[in-house]
């Protein structure tokens, strides 16, 4: 879920016909979750030219912090039109 949060950050944040990939990804565990919704934020802490850094928030109904995840992107130039149309596509939210 939040790394699926991060990455679709980064896919609407590329250049046009650029593809990402996932370089690290960390996740800090800060408690543990009942049942019930979590919800997620992730918010750019680097947008650059070759790489973007995601971080991610999962918190509880209560607002309380479960989880943060930090992940870094490599920026790659797509590999003609088929990597544009699926970039294109995830950003349509397909």
């Amino acid at each position: 879920f939040a790394d699926t949060l991060g990455a679709r950050g980064a896919i609407m944040n590329l250049p046009d016909a650029s593809v990402t990939s996932t370089l690290e990804s960390k996740t800090n565990f800060l408690r543990g979750a009942n049942p019930g919704k979590i919800m997620g934020e992730a918010t750019p802490i680097h947008v650059g030219r070759t790489t973007q850094v995601w971080q991610t928030v999962l918190t509880n109904e209560a607002g309380k912090k479960l989880a943060v995840v930090t992940q870094t992107q490599m920026v790659m130039p797509g590999r003609g039109s088929d990597a544009e149309k699926r970039q294109q596509a995830m950003r349509d939210g397909a």
